[in-house]
């Protein structure tokens, strides 16, 4: 309910805002990828034969509720617009991947192979951001 100030000096650094993004997507009661879909887009990006990984990680992000698909699809047009300027931002598809990855996609609960599913949740960023057309 709060009205913010874009203007305000305080939101000009670009670390202040992204922050802001992160946390409030990471505190979201579900994350984006909803806990039920978590499992289904691991295992999709497990997949060995790269069009058929494409086609299921496509099929699973139509499968999203409504809300959770368009914000999906604006937040990710927005990070491919970030990795277009990776020579100035350093921010490359891996980079953002590594960012945004463990804050998108997360399981329901916490498990000891925490670790494992983050290199997976992040190569399931990355696959977005790198097919993004075919995808959306």
């Amino acid at each position: 309910d709060e009205q913010l100030d874009l203007d305000d000096g305080r939101w000009e650094d670009i670390h202040v805002v992204t922050g802001a993004l992160k946390l409030f997507l990471r505190e979201l009661p579900e994350p984006l990828v909803p806990f039920s879909h978590f499992d289904k887009f691991i295992a999709a990006i497990k997949i060995q034969d790269p069009s058929l990984r494409s086609r299921c990680i496509r099929d699973l992000v139509l499968s999203l509720p409504p809300a959770h698909h368009d914000t999906m699809q604006v937040l990710f047009r927005h990070l491919c617009r970030v990795v277009e300027h990776k020579e100035e931002n350093r921010m490359s598809v891996q980079s953002v991947a590594i960012v945004f990855g463990p804050t998108l996609l997360r399981p329901a609960s916490e498990e000891a192979s925490m670790a494992m599913h983050m290199v997976f949740q992040n190569q399931v960023v990355e696959h977005i951001l790198n097919h993004y057309g075919y995808i959306f």
